[in-house]
């Protein structure tokens, strides 16, 4: 189990007027992401750098695994925790190779299994080995960069992964790429992710659960529909954009809101949509298509139509349960 929580945690710096967290508690469940959401200066990275002790709590018990992070050696516990942060901070005098290897050199793992979690690792964030294992950064893109840097921090295979603001240097295009491949991973490797963000698009993309921060202080706690359909206040409604239908569509899947072929269904004759796509995306398709209807696909095998009347009554529907 990697389960991390967090139990009544208060952080005060020297000096400081004021604690940067306070009786702080929330749970990210083994196996799952949880955003830490909220503006600048609430206390999102404060509370993630506590769970690998670069910053040590003033009160509270953090614990990693059921163990209080307290009673491990801080070198020892980075180790086993992956960490990604925006500035990536890849070693410039090292190739991609060798800094992937950082933490498995560290480990004493032997050269040969090195290599071959190097290679699976870039394989994996779609960087092909033969082509970049020698390269330096600086011969990266920035988007090639937070691949490495994601593959480095995944490297050890820790079951514990920190991601601080990963995304925010890289340019809206990549970022939603990077955005998809680590959906992708995390329902391979099903890790246990604590991921800090600002952008609340990116947090209801990629979130099983939010925690939205102001002041230093947990104001709600949900899984994301509930937070744009229950907001906790006016401050998580403004945050989240709660009022926006538009950005409560993409909560919801063109699976849960699809109906069954009709008998006189022919498969070339409409666009089709993914199952597992979000409706925000069907309704861009159908606005751009100007076709009345989706076929949705189960893999390569249709299985429903979706039409804009499906996409209001999924839309309705949803309003009615908040």
């Amino acid at each position: 189990m990697s389960e991390i929580r967090f139990q009544e945690v208060t952080k005060t710096f020297a000096d400081a007027s004021s604690p940067a967290i306070t009786s702080c508690s929330f749970t990210v469940p083994s196996g799952s992401l949880v955003v830490l959401l909220g503006p600048s200066g609430c206390g999102k990275t404060t509370s993630l750098k506590i769970v690998n002790r670069l910053y040590e709590p003033t009160s509270g018990t953090v614990t990693v695994g059921g163990a209080d992070i307290r009673d491990l050696e801080p070198t020892a516990l980075r180790r086993r925790i992956g960490y990604v942060i925006q500035q990536i901070g890849l070693f410039p005098h090292m190739t991609v190779a060798q800094n992937i290897a950082v933490v498995p050199s560290l480990l004493s793992w032997d050269k040969e299994r090195q290599t071959a979690r190097v290679r699976e690792l870039l394989a994996l964030v779609e960087l092909p080995p033969d082509e970049y294992c020698g390269r330096y950064p600086a011969q990266l893109s920035g988007g090639e960069q937070q691949r490495v840097g994601v593959a480095r921090a995944l490297a050890g295979d820790p079951d514990v992964v920190l991601m601080d603001e990963p995304f925010g240097a890289i340019d809206a295009i990549t970022r939603a790429a990077l955005q998809d491949e680590m959906l992708l991973l995390q329902r391979k490797l099903k890790k246990t992710i604590l991921f800090v963000t600002h952008d609340v698009e990116e947090a209801l993309r990629l979130a099983d659960r939010i925690v939205i921060m102001r002041s230093g202080r947990i104001v709600q706690d949900g899984t994301p529909l509930e937070i744009l359909t229950r907001p906790a206040d006016d401050f998580v409604r403004d945050l989240v954009g709660a009022d926006d239908m538009v950005r409560q569509l993409s909560l919801l899947s063109v699976e849960k809101a699809m109906r069954p072929l009709p008998d006189d269904f022919h498969e070339d004759e409409y666009p089709s949509v993914p199952c597992m796509e979000n409706l925000r995306r069907a309704l861009s398709l159908l606005l751009q298509s100007g076709a009345s209807v989706l076929t949705v696909m189960d893999g390569d095998e249709p299985a429903g139509i979706l039409s804009l009347d499906d996409i209001r009554a999924s839309a309705r529907s949803t309003e009615t349960q908040a």
